[in-house]
Formats: structure tokens, sequence, C-alpha cells
């Protein structure tokens, strides 16, 4: 089922690997880095106060507050 490509047979051949190679590649670093940022947002999410429900989150050490109080 292999169509006739005569001589041009190893250049179609070479762009088709060459651009599944790279769709491959897309895909990959996509799913690598929606893993990467789900794990960001999670570690932000944990680093509220235990109990608050309002959203708030605790300061950061080195905030403005801590700045301006000492």
């Amino acid at each position: 089922m292999m169509p006739d490509l005569g001589k041009y047979a190893l250049w179609v051949l070479s762009a088709y690997g060459v651009s599944i190679a790279l769709l491959a590649s897309i895909t990959m670093l996509s799913i690598l880095q929606a893993r990467r940022t789900r794990r960001a947002l999670q570690a932000m999410e944990e680093g509220r106060k235990p109990g608050r429900r309002d959203g708030a989150r605790s300061e950061a050490p080195g905030t403005v507050k801590e700045a301006a109080n000492g």
C-alpha cells in the first residue's frame, strides 16, 4: 500500500519522520509544562493558612508589612 514515490522517496519519508518527531516533542513538552504548572499551583494553594476559607494567604517573610514594622 506504499505509494510509488520514485526518486523522492527518501525526502518525502524523511519529511514525514521529522514532522512526527516534532509533533511528539511538542506534545511531550506541553504535558511536562502542564505537570510543572499543576505542581506549582498546588504548592501555592497549600501555602495558605489552614482553616482560612476566604482565600487569604499567610504573610511571607520579608513582605512590606514586616519591613514597615521593623
